[in-house]
């Protein structure tokens, strides 16, 4: 920092990192550049290194500076989807002969990725409960290279010390990988407990219209950053310029979203904890969580996303779910409108059968923005 910047928090990044005014017309939004290739200035001579979007493009180098700034990482990366980012680091990082443990509370199109993809191509994996830092110890290997976790956690909003269990992928010379799409950097920061890499879908908090698909990496050193970067653009799942823009407006105001999101979120899982018809609520901010104590330390707020158990069972979850009007039944989530799902029949059909198949009468809801009011008796209605 010289002497003529100041200290700038969260919101001020959100709307500035990586966005200043367009040096041709002052245009106080950065532009889309829907462009393929960039004219030289003689060959080899390149405009801000610009050639071929592919590598770079102004909308999408904004959209990553953005990225760097609010996870305080060296390194920011868009791509076309977060399973997308999560393919390019993983291949980045691993080789056929490695080692990864991950968590058995984890999104089904992750698990699916180191499940049917990845295995063929010969990496190993182990399942770990990561809130519990001695069964990670006890699944590491000599060729373990990576630790993978979700903190809270899709879709049993599970808590992991993000603290310890970096010391504890640090100490077996493993990389520490955080998806952070639940909590967003608004929320949580796990560059600065220990990660060395962040993953998002940002198609969820960070765009939060559900208006555009894209993913995000962010990396804690700059080194891992280049060599991500170079795979970046060998294997090509970049963010287009119109996707890098969406999820660019939508950051501006990540931070009021997730306030209201965090808000409405915790009156619905007060309702949920004291209605008949609910076995268990699943949502950190309670403090009867197992999670609570150590959320409260790592996390601004405890985010929009609440899980519960049907007392009925399988059938009275899917009816829950198809009486909702207000909760839109889709899958996805961290949208300004609510959603509801089944977890078991939709977003984690592809782990049944495996050590992370949820509970069948489970109902998952992202917590929009919508007047609370209106989202509780909907949710009440909703439960009969």
């Amino acid at each position: 920092m010289t002497e003529h910047q100041l200290p700038q928090g969260f919101e001020t990044l959100a709307i500035h990192a990586g966005q200043e005014a367009d040096p041709q017309t002052g245009a106080v939004v950065t532009p889309i550049y829907q462009v393929s290739t960039y004219k030289q200035d003689g060959v080899g001579g390149l405009r801000g290194g610009y050639e071929y979007s592919r590598s770079a493009n102004p909308t999408r180098t904004a959209l990553e500076e953005c990225l760097a700034a609010l996870e305080g990482g060296a390194r920011g990366l868009a791509f076309a989807s977060g399973l997308a980012a999560e393919d390019t680091l993983l291949r980045t990082v691993l080789k056929p002969g490695d080692h990864i443990v991950i968590p058995n509370d984890a999104y089904g199109g992750t698990f699916r990725l180191f499940a049917k993809v990845l295995t063929r191509w010969g990496v190993e994996f182990s399942v770990a409960n990561t809130q519990k830092l001695d069964d990670v110890r006890a699944a590491l290997r000599p060729n373990t290279r990576a630790v993978w976790v979700e903190t809270p956690s899709n879709p049993l909003l599970g808590i992991t010390d993000l603290a310890g269990l970096a010391e504890v992928a640090h100490g077996a010379g493993a990389l520490l990988v955080v998806d952070n799409t639940f909590a967003s950097p608004y929320l949580q920061q796990p560059i600065a407990l220990g990660a060395d890499a962040v993953v998002h879908s940002t198609t969820k908090y960070m765009g939060g219209h559900s208006d555009v698909v894209g993913g995000a990496l962010v990396l804690a050193e700059a080194g891992l950053g280049e060599e991500v970067a170079y795979h970046q653009n060998a294997m090509g799942a970049v963010s287009g310029p119109f996707d890098a823009w969406l999820v660019l407006r939508g950051i501006k105001t990540l931070g009021v979203r997730m306030d209201r999101h965090s808000s409405n979120a915790e009156k619905v899982a007060e309702l949920l904890a004291g209605h008949p018809k609910v076995s268990q609520v699943l949502y950190p901010g309670l403090p009867e969580h197992p999670g609570h104590d150590i959320a409260a330390k790592q996390m601004k707020a405890f985010g929009g996303m609440v899980s519960f158990r049907v007392a009925g069972g399988e059938e009275a979850a899917v009816e829950v779910c198809n009486r909702a009007r207000l909760f839109t039944l889709g899958e996805s989530l961290g949208g300004v409108e609510s959603l509801i799902e089944h977890p078991g029949r939709m977003t984690h059909a592809s782990a049944a059968g495996s050590p992370l198949e949820v509970p069948a009468d489970l109902v998952r809801v992202s917590v929009g923005i919508e007047s609370i009011d209106d989202l509780l008796a909907d949710l009440t209605q909703a439960l009969g």
